[in-house]
């Protein structure tokens, strides 16, 4: 169930291509139940968008940690780890984006009718302490809420 990303390969492949190329950098999660312990299973996905037009190749990994969540409506927690490993790959990755477009994106609603929105302000404020740009949040977050989401299903198939 698990894949770790060579972040080597994904600078080298950065490197290659093209100052138009775009880099976004999207986490999603899933909490699951094993033996009555929560834990959540978090899916990196770092999408390489060849020119800005010309398809794209994408990264990821999936890991698994312990769910602190008291409250599954409210899961703060577990959505600031999200953040916390968006920025840790935006940093890792930073030295290689030079000139090229890049962006975090969040897994978080601001609607306040959704439970992602309890942590709105404390993850768009990391972002932007940490990694100096503003991130893209839902609806406009493809990189976390599709590309990790559909990720997970990939890796999760190959692993198996």
């Amino acid at each position: 169930m698990y894949k770790k990303m060579d972040l080597d390969e994904v600078r080298h492949y950065i490197r290659f291509t093209s100052p138009e190329t775009k880099i976004y950098i999207g986490v999603d999660s899933e909490r699951v139940r094993i033996d009555d312990v929560w834990y959540a299973d978090y899916t990196t996905a770092v999408v390489v968008h060849k020119d800005g037009n010309n398809g794209c190749r994408i990264f990821g990994e999936i890991t698994r940690e312990r769910d602190y969540d008291t409250k599954q409506n409210r899961p703060s927690y577990r959505l600031m780890n999200e953040v916390y490993k968006a920025s840790e790959v935006y940093l890792n990755l930073y030295d290689c984006f030079d000139d090229r477009h890049a962006e975090v994106h969040l897994d978080i609603n601001p609607d306040e009718m959704h439970g992602s929105s309890c942590v709105i302000n404390q993850a768009i404020g990391y972002i932007r302490g940490t990694c100096n740009i503003i991130p893209m949040v839902k609806p406009d977050a493809f990189a976390a809420s599709y590309a990790a989401d559909r990720l997970k299903e990939v890796l999760n198939r190959k692993v198996a």
